[in-house]
């Protein structure tokens, strides 16, 4: 499989795709270990909550920034070696990361951790190019399946053993996951030849042309935008609430938190053959209205451990269904400008994560909880004036 191919000669295989899934899940965990972790990084540099939860927005701003300027070298590159690339400087900072001897190189090594970050963002277009036609949505869906696995349990991950160790252990123990990824996709992932020969200049200055020219791109990354902001806001605060005496929780409890997501993993797929049998806009608009529902709980019953807890799954569910149903709308825009099409997505996806991350440890400082949901609720109902409002003339377009 390491010979170079070609679309019309290659058929994406169960393993290559649950290779991808696996890729994207121990690649993307890396944005989200930060989470559950923020009260001991706070105790660890003696900050202040409000600075701790910049670590999360610094990552996910370095992500953004990855996806604007690094990943439309997936459409000019031979995307293994640029995913490896990738993957080495991932290790290189994960490990550096771990040993910051103060919090501002450790922002420093956690930017540059998010913007090498990237890699699921070179494999979702990859896949879509190789998927037979119609199955785009079901490829998608399952690969994105492995992507939310990722989201989900790294805050497990992180949260158990931050609790059982400490935080650096987590970045140790993360490079090493990564090290063995990079070993298996320098085995099993095939080469694959540049969708389109254009210089790098070239790719850059074509992409105020495509947000231009393409409605639903626009469309599709304002509610990504706002959904993951209102996504990020919560999960940023999360923890604060938890340590609070009404539920006096700490970093474990957090992280075990994210094991409610299941439902989230297990209707990616599903959301994916809707998409190819019906309309990805009417997913999209589904999960606008649950992730709105979610806040509403959150705002009237999020002091009550199972308000809370039904909060976050219908929050989840919401998030995912609008990220799988997102993707599959970007991916049907045309196969040479796939990866441009998906950095545009994307970057205004981590913008609104880490807006969110920002806004939400600020509400938190100044106005706790009641000021958490109301910048969650802000976000969710500007999600709706632009799906169901601005863009609603598009509603009987496929995509």
């Amino acid at each position: 499989m390491n010979n170079t191919i070609k679309k019309e000669n290659f058929v994406l295989t169960k393993s290559l795709i649950l290779l991808m899934a696996i890729a994207c899940g121990v690649c993307v965990a890396n944005l989200y270990y930060v989470q559950p972790l923020e009260s001991q990084i706070v105790h660890t540099f003696n900050i202040s909550q409000n600075l701790g939860g910049l670590a999360a927005t610094v990552t996910q701003v370095g992500y953004a920034l990855g996806l604007l300027f690094l990943v439309p070298l997936g459409d000019m590159s031979e995307r293994k070696s640029l995913i490896l690339r990738m993957l080495g400087l991932i290790i290189i900072f994960l490990i550096f990361t771990s040993f910051s001897p103060n919090y501002p190189l450790m922002l420093i090594s956690m930017f540059i951790v998010g913007l090498t970050t990237i890699v699921p963002q070179i494999i979702l277009p990859y896949a879509a190019h190789l998927a037979p036609v119609g199955e785009q949505g079901k490829i998608i869906g399952y690969i994105m399946s492995g992507l939310l696995i990722g989201i989900l349990l790294s805050r497990t991950f992180s949260g158990i053993l931050g609790s059982i160790f400490n935080w650096r252990i987590v970045y140790i123990l993360a490079a090493l996951l990564i090290a063995i990824l990079f070993v298996f996709i320098s085995k099993f992932f095939p080469k694959e030849e540049p969708t389109e020969k254009i210089f790098y200049t070239k790719i850059l200055k074509s992409i105020p042309e495509l947000v231009k020219n393409q409605p639903t791109l626009r469309e599709s990354a304002l509610n990504g935008f706002f959904l993951f902001g209102s996504f990020s806001i919560f999960w940023t605060s999360l923890i604060f609430l938890l340590e609070t005496p009404i539920y006096n929780m700490g970093t474990k409890q957090a992280g075990l938190f994210g094991l409610l997501g299941i439902a989230g993993i297990l209707i990616a797929p599903l959301v994916g053959k809707i998409c190819d049998k019906k309309s990805p806009k009417f997913a999209v608009g589904i999960a606008t209205v649950l992730s709105t529902v979610a806040y509403i709980c959150f705002f009237i019953f999020g002091y009550n451990l199972y308000g809370l807890i039904l909060g976050v799954i219908i929050l989840d569910l919401g998030t995912q269904c609008g990220q799988v149903s997102n993707q599959a709308r970007v991916q049907n825009l045309g196969d040479k400008t796939r990866s441009r099409n998906n950095t545009i997505f994307m970057f205004s996806y981590f913008v609104g994560g880490a807006s969110g991350s920002f806004l939400g440890t600020l509400c938190w400082q100044y106005f706790r909880w009641y000021g958490v949901c109301t910048i969650g609720l802000i976000f969710q109902i500007l999600a709706l004036i632009t799906h169901f409002i601005i863009y609603r003339k598009q509603k009987i377009q496929h995509v």
